[in-house]
């Protein structure tokens, strides 16, 4: 099973330690595209202030931001699973999960990234700031300059089994499943019920989509679950409690949308 993640807004700063290794990273495929956007975030920091916050659309109170990229060639890298923080990951709690899990967790997460394309929780990188919606001077709007790159690495990463996707629609821009992968990925979408003046209404809300997205991977996780396509990761789902509904696609080669229906937001 291959999980795929959104980055968080929000990341861990400060530890120590050895700066960025690119040549260790995880997906050697992105190599050279990542080193392109790498070079490009960091001239742009290293330049005009202003620019850089409006590039990256960034607000005053955010400048510390423009410095931080600057200094991305030299600064202290960590397992990627440690500054990504925010509320997806404070609910998956990888610190907290025992050794087996832990060791899937390395195996199958992978977390999109406007800078890396796709790390490896264990792949050790900076903090930095750079959206997949950001659009550098030079190489465009990241979303779609990740798209090619992403096209070779990714199949390759997803193998023959599962492809679970919780990205942001941001973040699914840069890669969508095609084919026969596309056929055994499922994409979920967190929906808060609750009854207003006796009908049931749905909703997404955010924070909570992102909460249970975390609960959701740490629980298949910890149960030490495997499901080899869409159908058995619904099976999965049910019998670690959650309400889910399925649609499966009307063709052959598009991916699975599953609906996890919650009715208490925490």
């Amino acid at each position: 099973m291959l999980v795929l993640l959104p980055p968080s807004e929000g990341k861990a700063a400060g530890g120590s330690g050895a700066p960025l290794k690119p040549q260790t990273l995880s997906l050697p495929a992105l190599a050279g595209a990542r080193a392109a956007v790498l070079e490009e975030l960091v001239e742009l920091c290293v330049g005009d202030e202003s620019k850089a916050r409006e590039v990256l659309g960034l607000s005053e109170g955010l400048r510390g931001e423009v410095a931080k990229n600057a200094g991305l060639r030299t600064a202290v890298a960590r397992p990627a699973g440690e500054i990504y923080t925010g509320v997806l990951y404070d609910a998956l709690g990888l610190a907290t999960l025992p050794e087996s899990a832990a060791l899937a967790a390395e195996r199958s997460l992978l977390v999109f990234s406007g800078l890396w394309g796709a790390v490896r929780v264990t792949d050790r990188i900076p903090s930095y700031r750079c959206s997949m919606g950001v659009k550098l001077p030079g190489l465009g709007a990241l979303g779609a300059y990740w798209r090619e790159p992403m096209a070779t690495a990714l199949p390759t990463a997803a193998g023959d089994g599962l492809v679970l996707d919780l990205r942001s629609s941001a973040y699914a821009s840069a890669w969508k499943p095609k084919g026969e992968v596309a056929g055994r990925t499922a994409t979920v979408r967190v929906l808060h019920a609750q009854m207003v003046d006796g009908v049931e209404k749905r909703s997404v809300v955010s924070h909570f989509n992102k909460a249970t997205k975390g609960r959701l991977v740490r629980d298949l996780l910890l149960a030490g679950a495997a499901p080899e396509s869409p159908a058995e990761l619904v099976t999965a789902l049910r019998d670690l409690g959650y309400a889910v509904e399925a649609e499966a696609p009307a063709k052959p080669a598009k991916a699975w949308s599953l609906d996890v229906v919650v009715t208490q937001i925490h």
